[in-house]
């Protein structure tokens, strides 16, 4: 936005907001400076045209009416009370999980809107730290090039069209959409809604978007169901069967089956080894056969046939690739990355920055470096932003109508002075999407009760507040947005790390590694609990380590709260998330994975370094991981749907290991789809 353009607007908005009566475009043209100099009328309605829709994308409420009697032309002005932030009185721990709802949305698409939110309540004297409580951290991410522009859609209630991938298919089908919200379900978002060309209600995984959402502007607004449930609608899967499963698995192994058998019958143990009988429920074979592959010679299932066929098979599919595998060659183009990014919510342009910043510089203590660090700007833009508010004001634009900005204060101490800007003394209203990620926000504090969130009650009366003052626009949009966060029944081990983290005591966790099939003994000092993704995790002082690590807590398998006080060495602090809790190191290995299109949730799970087409709906992707191992349990897993690429030193280790494993059965009959029966591991 060109620095006059934004003079204009805001010369303008004070214009609009310090008038009683409707003022037609006429008027405007020869009252607002900014308007004066245009040549011709067209120019100028052109121009007052677009003036108008940004300022109302902005949140700025242009009235129409009638502006002159005897023409009959349309009149404008902004009332004030359509305009100014409604009053919001918090109590102390309202005001906190607000802060923590915010929060939230601070490495995602929303963040800038939940930020502005924050500083707009400040501005009106709600007393609001986005710092406090620094032992959690809630961090919703919105990775989904989709997000932006599905958002805008159901904010605006507008149908959607797009291209969809289904699992397992190589190709995209045509959706058209009438999205009734927004989901987000173990980690991952979702868009549900009515699907126009099949006639029924669907669900889409935003990260299985392909090519470009297009927001239908035409035809009338969508029209969400009465009492519709988002979650369940999104939760609902076929039901299956459920189906019994015998196992054999080695000592201290395939801990991940372990922890869901039904029944774990010890064997005999020789010189400290041997095997365990595990019983397992299933629904679906294919997703049992790939968790079984995983753990490669260290399970075999014993019954029931079906399923012990299918493992064989599974595995000699990976046992007898060619041993060295070719490369394909690389497909030109750009990689399959998703939806292109459509223009989501808005973020604070400068016209934004400067409704914002007057009311909160007036009668307080305000330093350019604090308004610099809060909307990611240098002090000189800053700066340069007061200078742009000097020349602005009341028409007439002589000195006393003039806002009165000390711009060598600025300059030399950082402090920021401002006068004569009584039109612009109370902060602009919440717009729906900053109120929105607000009340989003406490809905995923709601799902952490008792991890260190202030009380629930404290949760709903703040959350009523929101809705009332932003409207039932906004409250319609938080309506049409649900986060859930699923830990696998580790709500007891959250808890007691929140009690942990309160008294200052050292951890002792039983902890199922996430790269590795194995159980380590840890003794944590915690720092602090990280949501995201849809699982908790605690952040802290590794003592064997000696470094900060995260440990999710559905994987810790028992966790003791030691009567002794944790010990954060000194310079020792909280890890940055703007990447995401799990981050990639250059020390780390570069993997290289072929999938067919069976396998592509590998690059919906996990963070690939690229993604590439391939001929016939294949992919290439490219992972760092600082465990290759557990690429190659990733590898068999997925077993005939994917290979190994490179390095061809773990393709080979991936090939005998599922050889190894295949010795647990009997010969291979591929032509019938049959195992014959083996006698059981020893």
């Amino acid at each position: 936005m060109s620095r006059r353009k934004t003079e204009r607007q805001l010369n303008l908005v004070i214009c609009l907001l310090s008038t009683r009566r409707y003022l037609t475009a006429h008027e405007i043209r020869e009252t607002v400076h900014g308007y004066t100099e245009v040549e011709t009328e067209s120019a100028f309605k052109r121009m007052f045209e677009r003036d108008k829709h940004e300022l109302r994308e902005s949140g700025i409420p242009i009235e129409v009416g009638a502006g002159d009697a005897f023409s009959g032309e349309d009149g404008y002005r902004v009332r004030r009370g359509e305009y100014e932030l409604a009053e919001i009185a918090l109590l102390p721990d309202e005001a906190l999980v607000l802060g923590l709802a915010a929060r939230a949305w601070r490495h995602a698409s929303l963040g800038s809107a939940a930020s502005d939110a924050l500083f707009k309540l400040r501005a009106a004297g709600v007393p609001v730290d986005p710092d406090a409580a620094p032992g959690l951290t809630p961090a919703m991410r919105t990775d989904e090039p989709a997000f932006g522009p599905v958002w805008q859609a159901v904010r605006d209630r507008r149908p959607i069209a797009f291209d969809y991938r289904k699992p397992g298919r190589s190709g995209t089908e045509a959706r058209e959409l009438e999205p009734w919200g927004i989901v987000n379900l173990r980690g991952h978002w979702y868009v549900v809604g009515h699907d126009r060309l099949r006639g029924a209600r669907r669900v889409f995984r935003l990260s299985r978007v392909r090519g470009p959402v297009r927001v239908l502007t035409t035809g009338p607004a969508v029209e969400v169901p009465e009492g519709v449930d988002l979650r369940s609608v999104a939760a609902e899967h076929r039901s299956e069967p459920e189906r019994t499963a015998r196992l054999r698995v080695r000592t201290d192994t395939a801990h991940g089956l372990r922890r869901h058998a039904q029944r774990v019958v010890a064997g005999e143990r020789e010189h400290g080894s041997g095997w365990d009988t595990l019983t397992l429920a299933y629904t679906d074979l294919n997703a049992f056969v790939g968790q079984v592959a995983s753990h490669g010679s260290d399970a075999a299932v014993l019954e029931p046939a079906e399923a012990r066929t299918a493992v064989a098979q599974h595995l000699a599919a990976v046992a007898g690739r060619d041993p060295e595998p070719v490369p394909a060659p690389d497909t030109p183009g750009p990689a399959d990355t998703g939806s292109s990014a459509g223009r989501g919510p808005r973020s604070s342009d400068q016209l934004r920055r400067l409704l914002m910043l007057v009311p909160y510089a007036l009668g307080r203590d305000v330093r350019v470096p604090e308004v610099a660090a809060h909307f990611g700007l240098s002090e000189k833009q800053v700066v340069d932003d007061l200078r742009l508010l000097w020349m602005c004001g009341l028409p007439g634009y002589t000195p006393g109508d003039l806002i009165d900005v000390d711009l060598d204060a600025a300059r030399e101490s950082g402090e920021i002075i401002i006068g004569n800007a009584d039109t612009l003394a109370q902060p602009l209203r919440l717009t729906a999407d900053e109120a929105a990620s607000l009340v989003v926000g406490l809905s995923l504090l709601e799902e952490l009760d008792g991890s260190g969130v202030p009380e629930s009650e404290a949760l709903h009366r703040v959350a009523r507040k929101l809705r009332e003052a932003a409207g039932t626009a906004v409250a319609r949009l938080a309506d049409s947005v649900d986060v859930r966060v699923e830990d696998d029944g580790a709500e007891l081990v959250r808890s007691s790390c929140s009690e942990a983290l309160e008294n200052g005591q050292r951890l002792h966790l039983r902890y199922l590694h996430g790269y590795f099939d194995r159980v380590d003994d840890r003794e944590v000092d915690p720092m602090g609990l990280v949501v995201e993704g849809g699982h908790t995790f605690l952040e802290g002082y590794c003592r064997l380590r000696q470094d900060v690590r995260f440990f999710r807590l559905d994987r810790v398998l028992d966790l003791r709260v030691l009567p002794f006080a944790a010990e954060i060495p000194e310079g020792v602090t909280r890890r940055d998330l703007s990447r995401g809790v799990l981050q990639r190191s250059e020390a780390d290995a570069v993997i290289t994975l072929d999938l067919e299109p069976g396998a592509r949730w590998v690059t919906e799970e996990y963070v690939c370094e690229s993604v590439t087409d391939l001929p016939h709906g294949r992919v290439r992707a490219t992972l760092r991981t600082p465990a290759p191992a557990w690429i190659a349990r990733l590898a068999l897993l997925v077993g005939p749907e994917g290979c190994v690429v490179s390095p061809g030193s773990l393709a080979r280790e991936v090939r005998d290991e599922a050889a190894r494993a295949l010795e647990h059965y009997g010969p291979v009959q591929t032509s019938s789809e049959q195992v014959e029966t083996a006698s059981s591991p020893t």
